[in-house]
């Protein structure tokens, strides 16, 4: 689906953006962009410093009509190039946009550069469209003390597309099109990674060994990736005047060092909590030294729950009715509307993803879809993201960003709604087992797993300020994190020493440290959901506010609304509470004669 045309219903349109490459309004928007760009460049050479309040609004108006444009034709092509890795024309238009995007960088930098010195607070009270812009104006004077010359932006930016963006592409085309042997066939690493919930251990194990042989065939390549992604991290953190890529990932995230802090410390404390679990889980297995990786997923208990994209559809909407309407009904409109592609198939990225697009008032969602109460629940957490979306749509165009912490708080919360519905409608022991052991795993990836990418990623970042890190090398340190994180909960003999290559989280140069924000999330929402059950239906405007208030507002003040205090051990220690109490209740479920 290059052209971003649709073809079945297991696969998004995109055609609320464009019909395609060569249709009229993608051409007449390409060029209409192009000369947003000379009069953004234009804009800064005759900025007027004298003429503050008028100045900066004709500015803001400007930056706004830039945003949309620039991002419709943006996420038109990021989407299309994700299902197809292979298509040249997305690839082409990639990376022309990003040079056309490049090019105003400098321009950019000046603009922020006056608006910093502008008495933001003086003339937010003298205009009420000023005043919508508050948290921005001075998010942009905070970071202005963090910029470089003009000059110098403007060659970090071009140079980014050859150098940052560029290994980010390779690793995502050589990961969505190796070839794994399995079964004297040939399949995608979506599929063999999938296998991993096989309810046959046989097909668990062979498929983790299938898997570990596919990486062999692309670990140079991918390597050289992640070095010098971390490489440039590290030169513009320097050049920025950050201590470090966490210092400036923080600041990127409108979130504190001790919130961080706070949130690292929970985990370490209560990790124990977790390697109790695995343990307990391996010897139900028949495993003596901990769990083996290719055992992290496997199925206990029995559900006849089977999921086809339409059964999915009833079983989300009826659930998520009865928490509110605005998101049943957004759940609707998703999928009578295409905007998910379901099914994993060559040459499109693994994972999940959804993508708000707030100029259209609607999100795209990316799924690898089995039919699974997994695959359901990954929906779950994707249409999160699509409600966090509808949340944050009528703000401001500049004001529709939210911070990656904040960003998992929907999808988790939604997660949650689903799997304690599950749980609450199960009469069958075997289900509410299987029910309870599905969030376990869930838990173990966003805490234990979270953990590990966090210390593998800090330790990357450290390792590539000195010399160049071979495959043999990040293996040594992907095992490393994954001793401190699972402990002797996982069996030494059987780890994942290539868990570096397939995350495309890593591969970023705008984007680092993209893990504790799912611990933060999944413990944030977990907080929440607590407050929820306590509250009733009162809890709900709450919630809605919060998610509103995310794209203009820090981390901690966002918590504040819902009276929580992230800086402090009591919240986290809380949120941790119910995860202790759900391996208890499998602890005490799966002892039972």
């Amino acid at each position: 689906m290059a052209n971003g045309e649709h073809m079945s219903l297991d696969r998004w349109s995109l055609k609320d953006l464009y019909h395609g490459y060569d249709s009229e309004e993608f051409l007449q928007d390409y060029e209409h962009f192009k000369e947003m760009i000379e009069k953004i460049q234009e804009a800064a050479l005759n900025l007027n410093r004298k003429s503050g309040k008028d100045e900066l609004m004709n500015i803001l108006t400007l930056l706004e009509s830039f945003q949309v444009a620039w991002a419709k034709l943006k996420y038109f092509v990021e989407l299309s190039k994700s299902v197809d890795t292979t298509d040249p024309t997305s690839t082409a238009y990639y990376g022309k946009l990003g040079l056309m995007y490049s090019s105003a960088s400098k321009a950019m930098t000046q603009i922020y550069k006056f608006i910093s010195t502008l008495d933001i607070d003086e003339l937010i009270r003298e205009d009420e469209f000023l005043s919508e812009y508050e948290f921005f104006l001075h998010e942009i004077k905070e970071k202005s003390s963090h910029m470089l010359s003009d000059e110098a932006e403007e060659v970090m930016a071009m140079y980014d597309l050859s150098g940052g963006n560029a290994w980010e592409s390779l690793q995502e085309y050589l990961s969505s099109t190796v070839e794994v042997d399995f079964n004297g066939k040939t399949v995608t690493l979506s599929h063999i990674r999938n296998l991993a919930y096989s309810d046959d251990a046989h097909i668990r194990k062979r498929s983790y060994e299938a898997e570990l042989a596919s990486y062999k065939k692309i670990e140079d390549s991918v390597a050289f990736s992640l070095n010098n992604i971390k490489r440039q991290v590290n030169t513009e953190s320097r050049l920025r005047g950050y201590d470090s890529p966490l210092d400036m990932t923080l600041h990127d995230s409108r979130m504190s060092r001790s919130t961080l802090d706070a949130l690292i410390s929970a985990i370490d404390k209560h990790m124990p909590k977790f390697r109790k679990y695995m343990k307990h889980k391996a010897n139900i297995l028949g495993y003596q030294h901990g769990l083996p990786w290719f055992e992290l997923f496997a199925p206990m208990g029995k559900t006849s729950k089977e999921f086809t994209v339409q059964d999915a559809k009833i079983y989300l909407v009826d659930h998520f009715r009865k928490f509110s309407d605005d998101l049943a009904d957004m759940v609707i409109q998703a999928f009578d509307e295409d905007w998910i592609d379901f099914f994993p198939r060559k040459g499109k990225v693994g994972g999940a993803f959804c993508e708000n697009l707030p100029f259209i008032k609607q999100s795209r969602i990316l799924t690898n879809f089995n039919g699974t109460l997994s695959d359901v629940i990954t929906l779950a957490h994707e249409l999160g993201h699509a409600y966090h979306g509808l949340h944050i749509q009528d703000h401001r165009p500049l004001n529709t960003d939210y911070s990656m912490p904040v960003a998992e708080t929907a999808s988790t919360f939604n997660e949650n709604l689903i799997m304690n519905a599950a749980l609450a409608e199960s009469k069958d022991s075997e289900e509410t087992l299987f029910l309870i052991e599905s969030q376990l795993q869930d838990l173990n990836q966003i805490i234990c797993d979270i953990y590990s990418r966090f210390l593998f990623e800090k330790s990357v970042f450290e390792g590539t300020e000195h010399q160049f890190l071979f495959p043999k090398d990040l293996e040594r340190l992907m095992l490393n994190a994954q001793d401190q994180s699972y402990g002797d909960g996982l069996d030494p003999n059987y780890r994942h020493p290539f868990m570096w290559i397939c995350k495309s989280h890593y591969y970023s140069s705008e984007i680092s440290y993209y893990n504790f924000p799912y611990a933060f999330g999944g413990l944030f929402a977990r907080g929440l959901y607590a407050k929820y059950e306590k509250e009733g239906k009162d809890f709900i405007p709450k919630y809605q506010q919060l998610l509103h208030a995310t794209t203009v507002s820090s981390v901690e003040d966002v918590a504040k609304l819902c009276d929580i205090d992230l800086t402090t051990d009591k919240f986290w220690d809380d949120a941790f509470t119910s995860c202790g109490e759900l391996i208890d209740q499998f602890i005490t479920l799966t002892s039972q004669s």
